[in-house]
C-alpha cells in the first residue's frame, strides 16, 4: 500500500493567465497558495488476480487500464507501463467542482504513488510537468498549469510562465506569524454550488485564440493586478491585497458571464458595504466553489451574516509542502524486484512470502 497525500491550492493573483491561448501571446503569472485540505491517494498491488479497480465518486473494475473510463487514472497509469494488476482508491477533504484545484491534485497524487510504486522519483517541478503533459497534451483539456505546480508544491509561491510554456518558480517567503495575520482576514465562504470549470476555461481559450477581446484585456489586466498582489504579500501590506481583490474581482467580471452567479454578487456588494469588506474573488474559474473575502476588522459579524446566508466558514490555514508519499509499505516489495532484474508491472513476477525469503 502506497498512500499520498497532495494539497489543493487557493489562487490569490493572476487566474486564467496560465492558460496557453494566454501566456503564449503574453506570458502568464500565477500567485498562489497552498492549504492544509488534501485529495488523498492510496495504490495497491492485488494478489488473487490481475484486475484493475479504481474507487473515486464511481467504482470501476476491469481487465485493462485501457478500459478506465476516468481518464486522468487511465493516462497516469499508461504513462509509467501498468496495464493491470492495481487497485487506486481516492478521498478529499473537500468537494470536487470547489475551484481548489482538486483534478489536478488527484492526478499529481497518482503520479506521486506511481512513481513510488515502479521506483523512478522526480523531483516536484518534474512532476507537476508530467501531470501538464497528460492533462494539456495528451487530454487536450483547456486548462492552465498552475494547478499541477500548486499542487506538487504547496506554499505561497509564484509562477511565471514564459510563452514557450517554461515554468518559473519563485517562493514568496514570509514568517509565520505574517501568513497567520494574513490568513486571519481572508475568509474562505462555501457558495454551496459545485461546477466544473471547463465550459468556462474553453470559452475563454476560444475568445483568446479570435484575436483582440474584451477576454484578452481582462486577463491582462488581471495578469497586472496579481504582480501588484505579490509585490503587496512581499511587504506585508495585507489590506492593500483586499483591495486588489476587489480590482480583480471587476476586471474578472470580463472573463465570461458565468464567471459568478447573481446571487453572489449581490452578497458580494452587500458585505463590502456593510461589513468592511476590502475585497474578495470566486476561488478558481468561476461559477461557484468557495467566496474569499478579506476583511481586515473584528469578522465575527461578517461570519454570523454569511452563515445565516448558508455559506459556512471553512477553516484552514497555508501547507509548505506539496504532494507527498505518507505511506509507503511496498518498500520490500521493490527491493526484490529490484534484485531480480524485473519491475513491478513486468507480468506473473514471482514474490517470495517474507523479505526473509528475498534475502534468502
Amino acid at each position: 500500500m502506497i498512500v499520498t497525500r497532495t494539497p489543493f491550492r487557493i489562487t490569490l493573483g493572476g487566474g486564467g493567465t496560465d492558460l496557453p491561448s494566454f501566456y503564449e501571446k503574453h506570458g502568464g503569472y500565477i500567485l498562489a497558495i497552498g492549504i492544509d485540505k488534501f485529495m488523498y491517494v492510496a495504490l495497491n498491488v492485488p494478489y488473487a488476480d490481475r484486475k484493475v479497480r479504481l474507487h473515486y465518486t464511481q467504482s470501476e473494475v476491469v481487465d485493462s487500464v485501457r478500459e478506465l473510463k476516468h481518464e486522468l487514472a487511465r493516462e497516469g497509469l499508461l504513462a509509467h507501463g501498468i496495464e493491470d494488476a492495481i487497485e487506486v482508491s481516492s478521498l478529499a477533504d473537500l468537494p470536487a467542482g470547489t475551484g481548489l484545484g482538486s483534478s489536478s491534485s488527484y492526478l499529481v497524487g497518482l503520479l506521486n504513488a506511481i512513481r513510488t510504486y515502479v521506483s523512478t522519483p522526480t523531483s516536484a517541478p518534474d512532476l507537476a510537468s508530467e501531470a501538464c503533459r497528460i492533462e494539456l497534451d495528451v487530454l487536450k483539456k483547456p486548462i492552465g498549469k498552475q494547478d499541477q505546480y500548486m499542487a506538487a508544491l504547496g506554499g505561497l509561491t509564484e509562477l511565471r510562465i514564459a510563452r514557450d510554456g517554461t515554468v518559473t518558480i519563485e517562493r514568496i517567503e514570509l514568517p509565520g506569524y505574517a501568513v497567520t495575520e494574513f490568513l486571519s482576514r481572508a475568509h474562505m465562504y462555501y457558495t454551496n454550488v459545485q461546477r466544473s470549470a471547463t465550459d468556462i476555461l474553453a470559452e475563454q481559450t476560444t475568445a483568446m485564440r479570435a484575436g483582440p477581446s474584451k477576454v484578452e484585456d481582462s486577463l491582462l489586466r488581471i495578469k497586472e493586478i496579481g504582480e501588484e498582489i505579490g509585490g503587496a504579500m512581499r511587504a506585508f501590506d495585507f489590506d492593500r491585497v483586499g483591495a486588489l481583490m476587489h480590482d480583480h474581482w471587476m476586471a474578472k467580471q470580463g472573463l465570461s458571464e458565468r464567471v459568478s452567479v447573481p446571487r453572489v454578487d449581490a452578497l458580494y456588494d452587500y458585505v463590502r458595504r456593510e461589513y468592511g469588506v476590502l475585497g474578495g474573488k470566486i476561488v478558481g474559474a468561476g461559477g461557484g466553489g468557495f467566496l474569499m473575502l478579506y476583511c481586515p476588522g473584528d469578522a465575527r459579524a461578517l461570519t454570523s451574516f454569511m452563515e445565516s446566508q448558508g455559506m459556512s466558514r471553512l477553516p484552514y490555514n497555508a501547507e509548505f509542502e506539496g504532494s507527498k508519499v505518507i505511506v509507503n509499505v511496498l518498500t520490500s516489495r521493490a527491493e526484490y524486484f529490484h534484485r531480480i532484474g524485473l519491475k513491478p508491472t513486468d507480468p506473473a513476477v514471482p514474490f517470495p512470502v517474507s523479505t526473509q525469503d528475498a534475502a534468502g
